[in-house]
């Protein structure tokens, strides 16, 4: 029996295609070339749609986005060299938005910044699906209530990341966001990787895929767009890869989509609209950076066939965690996991600054024990932190803060819960462990301390009070008070 469709669902197929088609559409020239921006007249076309430039039949044609109108003219953003582009040169709008093909081939491969194979091997079959799309509803979102393992020992006790959640990694350039990727990478307990290397060197793409991913690309989808690349397929990479992690998670898959970085994302975005003659804002970065970011971050999280675990790194300007960029992802994300040079240069790794670190989901994913855990060990390093400098001089006068004296005792056992080699993995079952077993130890002995020095007290008053009875028995009432603990018997 054929399966060939019957003529009449043919016909049906071929009538509805007339019908759809744009038989009437116009042809514009270019006018004119400033910068990265093609302005072209006679043509229409709309926001977002994709343009052919250069239709000649000597010339292949370069694809274009429209991002703007100005006093007529339709502004086009190239997504490839502009080369062979000059007045008069035609423009043939397609009718439809940037697509790009998603399906079940495109794990183990690498795309560039279009969703195109940069791997060498044939083009993955799949269905066109539109770059833009909407987040799920708010109301529609479950409740995220599951932790998952990120194999990081610092970042799965003390920093949990929940199912879904959106979590950014902050630091400045050459502190390990990269290794720390990869590192989650191999070991995340999600069935999909999704990483987007938005304008990373060159160099560094084949080290990432081969010694930090490793084993992992198998179940993993990269795509890349290097820092020399124009500034709108920078911005599709970012795009194209949320976009392949949708399908996934649409498919009931737990998605672990890492961007490196959101911060190169929104250069490109600023490029762009100077370009096209935004004013610039806070430190030269447009308004339409700033809305163009929760458009991208929020489509992350949880739908009611699967979840999206985003991972985003913030390269931030001059190690200021404060920068706008910064501060806007930060007002976004569900936590931040704030990695600082000063650890990186004393060989901690990984340099995650726990103080400054904070996962908005960690009563929700964790255990109370757990939670409480992490809070003690956050207070051993607060006191750590705050007398560093009196215990590097050599001012500190053991026995005169307990609690410092039981944070000094423990530091070692902190360090090496907190560092981890690069090829290690951690598991959260044993993370928990060790994590409670290091809390009550600190726990236990500060109790010790705190009940010596509060016997202590109690024996000085009690002979105080007895020195002070003796006195009045021997008719000297008019005793001053006992200075020493400011009591006035």
């Amino acid at each position: 029996m054929s399966d060939a469709p019957a003529p009449g669902a043919l016909l049906a197929r071929a009538s509805q295609a007339v019908r759809e088609a744009d038989l009437a559409r116009r042809h514009g020239f270019v006018s004119n070339l400033i910068g990265l921006i093609i302005e072209a007249t006679g043509l229409q076309a709309e926001v977002g749609e994709v343009c052919l430039v250069g239709t000649d039949r000597t010339r292949a044609a370069v694809s274009a986005e429209v991002v703007g109108f100005r006093e007529g003219r339709t502004l086009l953003m190239p997504l490839g060299e502009l080369h062979g582009i000059g007045p008069g040169t035609r423009v043939l709008a397609t009718g439809a938005p940037f697509r790009i093909a998603v399906g079940a081939g495109l794990l183990g491969r690498i795309l560039d910044g279009l969703g195109t194979p940069d791997d060498g091997r044939p083009a993955p079959g799949g269905i066109a699906r539109s770059t833009i799309a909407a987040p799920p509803g708010a109301l529609s979102r479950p409740r995220i209530t599951e932790r998952v393992a990120l194999g990081v020992r610092t970042l799965d006790g003390l920093v949990p990341c929940g199912r879904g959640q959106r979590l950014g990694i902050f630091s400045g350039s050459g502190v390990g966001k990269s290794s720390l990727l990869g590192m989650i990478a191999r070991s995340s307990s999600a069935s999909i990787n999704v990483i987007a290397l938005v304008g990373e060197r060159g160099r560094e793409v084949r080290e990432f895929i081969e010694r930090d991913l490793g084993d992992a690309l198998e179940r993993s989808v990269v795509v890349v767009a290097t820092s020399d690349q124009p500034a709108l397929v920078r911005i599709k990479a970012a795009f194209t890869a949320t976009t392949i992690a949708e399908y996934f998670r649409d498919q009931g898959h737990d998605v672990m989509l890492m961007m490196d970085s959101v911060t190169r994302f929104a250069m490109a975005q600023r490029e762009v609209g100077l370009a096209i003659g935004e004013p610039p804002a806070t430190r030269g970065y447009t308004p339409s950076v700033f809305a163009l970011l929760p458009r991208l971050l929020e489509r992350a999280g949880t739908s009611a066939r699967g979840s999206i675990t985003a991972l985003y790194t913030v390269l931030v300007d001059g190690d200021d965690m404060n920068e706008p960029i910064a501060d806007a992802v930060r007002s976004i994300l569900d936590g931040h996991v704030v990695l600082t040079r000063a650890l990186a240069h004393a060989g901690h790794y990984p340099a995650v600054d726990v103080l400054q670190s904070v996962s908005r989901l960690v009563g929700e994913i964790v255990s109370p024990q757990v939670a409480e855990a992490g809070q003690r060990l956050r207070g051993a390093l607060a006191v750590l932190r705050e007398k560093e400098d009196l215990v590097a001089i050599g001012a500190y006068q053991p026995g005169s803060d307990p609690q410092l004296d039981t944070a000094l005792a423990h530091r070692a056992r902190i360090e090496d819960f907190l560092r981890q080699p690069v090829n290690d993995r951690s598991d959260p079952a044993d993370t928990d462990a060790r994590l409670v077993e290091l809390a009550d130890s600190l726990a236990c002995e500060q109790g010790i301390v705190s009940g010596d020095v509060a016997l202590d007290a109690e024996e000085v008053v009690s002979q105080q009070i007895d020195d002070r009875s003796a006195q009045r028995i021997l008719g000297m009432s008019d005793a001053p008070a006992i200075p020493a603990l400011g009591l006035n018997i």
